[in-house]
């Protein structure tokens, strides 16, 4: 396994909320979108923002390293998710839209209104990036069209009985995470569902490279790795200073499926080998630096601790984690 990036190299700063989404680009993945409580979406490069950078306090003034700011949103944001051809995002959140957006105007292309609650994930999929998937408070998974100019869905599924909180588009697959407890599959071909049940709320799920695992965060401050085939839990993803009841936060796979990462409620980053279960490393994103030591307490927790995103690069050894401070830390090896 390579050497695990631990170094601080960046601190992206302007959002004046919890930050709810962090996501890369695509291809070299030069560029990071944010998308905060403070219903703005930022596009920065964070090689010209180094670690000690601060956001100049008047407002009209980019601070270091920010390229655009995306504003249509009426409510917090929640998810973002770029296109294989780097040109739009999916943004979506708590004003119940679903926006498709041009990178570089930075205007919405399309709006999509449907969802009876908030939208807490949007992602693309299909041929192309032909369709977009997304998850609900409603309780329901809707797929749009991005080829077509009508605003509504072309597929509703209703089969949660709670929240939706995360989806992804695996091949002709569907699959969606619940509150209720509940990883479901659907074949789009064949119209069958397969269900798992995690028994907690999940609050996240990410599918490994091989598409046969899958990742799932839960509110019982767990991860879990599950085998998509039969369902069995293949590993679980615990630690004593790991806590997760209350917020929705997301864990992500890294280093090319050989880590899981995931923030915490408690303004914590922790990293397990996916293979051996181990944590191997604990971070604190306010104060930018690894913890040592399984001691570590997991302390009073609010919302302005959590971390409720993490995404890694898969073009180097770098991942980003967002905060409840209204921060990214890009962490990376030396420069």
């Amino acid at each position: 396994m390579p050497a695990f990036p631990t170094i601080p190299i960046a601190k992206l700063s302007g959002h004046n909320g919890i930050v709810h989404a962090v996501a890369y680009s695509s291809g070299s993945q030069s560029y990071i979108l944010t998308g905060s409580s403070d219903r703005t979406i930022r596009l920065y490069n964070p090689k010209k923002a180094p670690p000690s950078s601060v956001a100049p306090a008047a407002s009209n003034v980019y601070p270091p390293g920010l390229v655009n700011k995306y504003s249509a949103h009426g409510y917090e944001v929640l998810s973002i998710h770029v296109n294989a051809d780097n040109d739009r995002f999916v943004s979506t959140g708590g004003d119940k839209t679903v926006f498709l957006w041009d990178v570089q105007t930075a205007q919405t292309i399309r709006r999509y209104s449907g969802h009876a609650g908030r939208v807490n994930r949007g992602v693309f999929g299909g041929d192309g990036d032909s369709i977009i998937a997304t998850g609900s408070f409603d309780g329901t998974v809707k797929i749009w069209d991005v080829k077509s100019k009508s605003h509504k869905p072309i597929m509703t599924l209703d089969d949660a009985k709670d929240s939706i909180t995360d989806v992804s588009v695996q091949d002709g697959e569907i699959i969606s995470a619940s509150v209720d407890g509940r990883v479901r599959s659907y074949d789009i071909r064949t119209g069958t569902c397969h269900v798992d049940v995690i028994g907690y709320p999940c609050t996240s799920l990410d599918v490994t490279k091989k598409g046969t695992e899958l990742l799932v965060s839960s509110l019982d401050s767990t991860i879990r790795l599950m085998d998509r085939a039969n369902g069995d839990m293949l590993k679980a993803y615990t630690d004593e200073a790991f806590l997760n009841k209350d917020l929705r936060v997301r864990s992500t796979l890294g280093l090319n499926d050989s880590v899981v990462l995931s923030g915490s409620d408690n303004g914590m980053i922790f990293v397990w080998d996916i293979m051996g279960g181990e944590c191997l490393h604990r971070f604190k994103h306010s104060e930018m630096r690894e913890v040592q030591g399984k001691g570590t307490t997991a302390g009073q927790t609010g919302k302005k601790d959590v971390v409720s995103a993490v995404a890694f690069c898969t073009a180097r050894r770098e991942w980003a984690s967002a905060g409840g401070d209204g921060s990214v830390v890009v962490w990376g090896v030396e420069r």
